[in-house]
């Protein structure tokens, strides 16, 4: 019988790239506390990692992607640069 290496929900609480990991819900929402921040429905079900980027601000990722900045003041996610954007010549 199979078994995964990584049981995924213990991957959900253990991961040493991020200081935190959240699932986002079926709303496309994470909810860090008492907030609850619109991220997007694509996300639904999926683990996002959060890594503290400065005081009080968190980058968002998912798998190798950084998605946003989440900024405790502003209580909502702000894009981060797009890796996909060509370079300027």
């Amino acid at each position: 019988m199979f078994q995964p290496l990584v049981d995924v929900t213990q991957r959900a609480r253990v991961d040493p790239f991020h200081d935190r990991t959240v699932r986002v819900t079926r709303c496309g929402r994470i909810c860090i506390g008492k907030r609850k921040i619109n991220l997007n429905q694509v996300f639904a079900g999926q683990i996002l990692g959060l890594r503290e980027f400065d005081d009080q601000i968190w980058l968002v990722s998912f798998l190798n992607y950084d998605l946003g900045f989440f900024d405790h003041r502003e209580n909502r996610v702000e894009p981060g640069t797009n890796p996909f954007t060509p370079e300027k010549v």
